[in-house]
C-alpha cells in the first residue's frame, strides 16, 4: 500500500509537471524533471535494498515516471541557461553537446528496457536499478556540478 501511494504521488507529479511545463523556465523545468527521476529512483532503490516491500507494479510505475520525465530533457539546456537558478549543469553540457546528447540517448535506451515489463522479483529489480543508476552516474560525473 505504501509503495502504491508513493507511485501514485510520482505519477501525479509527472502529470502536473507536464501540464505546467510551458509556464516555467528551462532551468526550473529540468530541475523539476530531475526531482521526479530522483524520487522514482528512491522508490525502486528502497525496494531493491529491501527497505520497503517489493511491489512489481509500483516499481514499473516508478520507471515509467522516470521515462516520462526524461522526455525532452535535452531541450531544457538552451544557450543562455548555463548559469542561474541554482543550476548544477556543468559547462560541458554546452561545450560538448554531442557527448551530452549521447548520454541522454543511452539513458532513454535504458529506460525503454526497464519499462518493457514489470520486474518479477527483487533480484530482477536490483539489476534494473543498477542499469539505471549506472547511466545516471555516468552523466552526473561528466555533466553535473556537485554542490556542497
Amino acid at each position: 500500500m505504501f509503495n502504491r501511494t508513493l507511485t501514485t504521488t510520482v505519477i501525479t507529479a509527472t502529470a502536473l509537471f507536464t501540464v505546467s511545463m510551458a509556464q516555467a523556465d528551462p532551468i526550473e523545468d529540468r530541475q523539476a524533471k530531475m526531482k521526479i527521476v530522483g524520487k522514482s529512483m528512491g522508490i525502486v532503490g528502497k525496494m531493491a535494498k529491501g527497505q520497503t516491500d517489493f511491489d512489481s507494479a509500483a516499481a514499473l510505475a516508478a520507471f515509467i515516471a522516470m521515462k516520462n520525465a526524461s522526455t525532452g530533457f535535452g531541450d531544457l539546456f538552451p544557450d543562455g541557461t548555463e548559469t542561474g537558478g541554482k543550476t548544477e549543469a556543468a559547462p560541458a553540457i554546452f561545450t560538448d553537446r554531442t557527448g551530452f546528447e549521447a548520454k541522454l540517448a543511452d539513458f532513454d535506451e535504458t529506460l525503454v528496457i526497464v519499462t518493457a515489463a514489470a520486474p518479477e522479483n527483487v533480484g530482477a529489480l536490483g539489476a534494473l536499478v543498477g542499469q539505471v543508476g549506472e547511466n545516471c552516474g555516468v552523466c552526473h560525473k561528466a555533466y553535473r556540478i556537485k554542490k556542497n
